[in-house]
């Protein structure tokens, strides 16, 4: 496995962070409006002493959601550049020492 492969996998986890964690925040948020509307049902009434606890537990559980996606998302852009920038670079590299031996081998006349 070449090291390009490696870094990129390496960068998988960020990837998955970055998708998965607004769909655990929008599962908490579900379950907050749950628990809001459980409160309004069993008070029968839809006072703000009811339905405050679940609003405020959907909303942190999307805040949460979010704080983990965010950094996770700008984390794997930033590697994946760095990652693609490095291999640009080293392929780039590698092409020119091919061709600098290329020319070398055929002014020196060195047969294979």
């Amino acid at each position: 496995m070449s090291a390009y492969s490696r870094a990129r996998d390496g960068v998988h986890f960020l990837a998955t962070a970055g998708n998965i964690t607004p769909f655990i925040g929008l599962f908490g948020t579900v379950i907050g409006i749950i628990n809001a509307f459980h409160e309004i049902g069993k008070q029968g009434t839809a006072n703000i002493a009811a339905v405050a606890p679940g609003v405020a537990e959907a909303l942190v559980a999307t805040a949460a959601g979010l704080f983990a996606a965010i950094p996770a998302v700008i984390a794997y852009n930033y590697y994946l550049t760095r990652i693609r920038r490095t291999a640009f670079r080293v392929e780039s590299f590698s092409l020119e020492f091919l061709n600098s031996l290329d020319s070398w081998v055929k002014q020196v006349g060195v047969r294979a």
